[in-house]
């Protein structure tokens, strides 16, 4: 892999040189492959079951996920009639950290906004976590991608949720309606460099200070719909501290959010 050169120095200057050198290390090598199980379709005791089918486990669990798993090898899921029966998805680790800030803060029913969610990990995540009688409503913004979000949803089979296709600015006509807001949003994409070429070629500086900006415009238009004391998850899979940390003191500044453990 070919990292750009303003990739590589802005990264050595955020990091230091040690762990500049693990990351740079880190992209070279393969993604581990990982998956969560759906727990309205197989019960924990059943996950062992899947070894009879296409999906090989290693059985070694996701440490922060009490119903993910990393698995072998990269296997083509198409094939498996349980992918399609929504008994797993297929789903980054990291990505599934979600579920402790969710096991932490969210202990009563609440209605959700996942706002960016298509293809659906994370709307199948929390709709897993929720406390039962809660609501989650999963938008996607692009109607192409929001028949994927309402099939991964459907497959998923929880009834507690509504799949719908608007823009951010359009739940500001809903004041004060949501306990909880979910913003996966768009980002530069660092976090896909070992997986998508295109997230490699196609990153440049400008690239990320024009998603830091498209960021803030979402979570402005947002805000207005969280009620007051509720919580809001930030997240990106982009490692850059202008989308990041630099984005999450704007939230505290200009929003008015606390910033929470």
């Amino acid at each position: 892999m070919n990292l750009p050169a303003s990739f590589i120095d802005y990264t050595r200057a955020l990091l230091g040189n040690e762990e500049y050198e693990k990351l740079a290390a880190a992209l070279q090598q393969e993604p581990p492959v990982s998956i969560r199980i759906n727990k309205l379709r197989m019960k924990e005791e059943g996950v062992s079951s899947l070894t009879d089918s296409s999906v090989h486990f290693s059985f070694n669990k996701v440490p922060w996920a009490s119903d993910g798993y990393y698995l072998d090898e990269r296997l083509t899921f198409t094939f498996d009639p349980l992918f399609h029966a929504g008994a797993y998805y297929v789903q980054e680790a990291a990505s599934m950290f979600l579920g402790q800030i969710l096991r932490r803060y969210v202990t009563r029913p609440v209605v959700a906004l996942d706002l960016c969610a298509a293809p659906g990990g994370k709307s199948t995540h929390i709709r897993s976590c929720l406390p039962e009688g809660s609501l989650l409503v999963s938008n996607e913004p692009v109607k192409a991608r929001a028949q994927v979000l309402l099939e991964n949803l459907t497959k998923w089979g929880h009834p507690d949720v509504i799949v719908t296709n608007s823009y951010p600015k359009d739940f500001a006509r809903l004041p004060d309606f949501f306990d909880l807001l979910v913003t996966d949003v768009p980002c530069s994409g660092e976090g896909m460099f070992r997986k998508e070429e295109d997230a490699v070629t196609g990153w440049s500086m400008e690239a990320v200070r024009m998603c830091r900006d498209r960021q803030r415009e979402i979570l402005r238009d947002v805000w207005p719909s969280l009620k007051p004391g509720g919580l809001l998850v930030y997240s990106t899979c982009t490692l850059n501290a202008l989308e990041d940390e630099e984005n999450v003191a704007w939230i505290a500044e200009e929003l008015g959010a606390e910033i929470l453990p």
